[in-house]
């Protein structure tokens, strides 16, 4: 169901729930997130990744002031929050979409199925229609999630940091048209 009057609303879709962070997430996520092959895909998650980090990603989440955010987190029925997907500007032309999942639920279509239900959300909820992404070049699968809901690349890539990684790594840059 798609409230279109909350920046925050409840996304469903057929095997997934995609709702604003919760404290009570906090535990969750950052067992997930506390593996390098995870974090070292982001551009901003630390290394090692603590509870205390994933219990400040659920403030700045929940913190009303950013009116130019949406946080979700992705729930799978029976297993719990699986990991996180949003949009927050991008610093350049538009809302950027960064998304990870813990290691046990790659390569099952999970994180296609949740980028498009913000995407469908931002379009006809949030009126949004462009969004940027990016993915760091040695992570194809990202780039081929990014690819199935319907972004392009731009021929951009370029050089951004990595805090797991503690260096900066070639990103290319794609777009999504409404």
């Amino acid at each position: 169901m798609i409230d279109l009057q909350t920046r925050r609303p409840e996304l469903s879709t057929a095997r997934l729930t995609l709702r604003p962070p919760e404290m009570r997430d906090a535990p969750r996520l950052a067992e997930l997130a506390n593996d390098f092959d995870v974090v070292r895909m982001t551009g901003s998650m630390p290394w090692p990744y603590t509870l205390a980090d994933a219990e400040a990603f659920v403030r700045q989440a929940q913190d009303d002031a950013r009116a130019d955010e949406a946080m979700f987190c992705v729930e799978l029925p029976g297993a719990g929050p699986i990991g996180v997907i949003g949009l927050d500007p991008d610093g350049v032309m538009a809302l950027e979409a960064g998304y990870w999942l813990g290691r046990p639920y790659w390569a099952r279509g999970y994180a296609t199925e949740a980028l498009s239900a913000v995407l469908d959300w931002a379009r006809d909820g949030w009126r949004r229609r462009c969004i940027s992404a990016r993915h760091f070049a040695d992570n194809p699968a990202s780039g081929a999630v990014l690819v199935k809901a319907g972004f392009l690349y731009t021929g951009r890539v370029e050089m951004r940091p990595c805090r797991a990684r503690g260096e900066d790594v070639a990103s290319r840059w794609m777009i999504w048209l409404a």
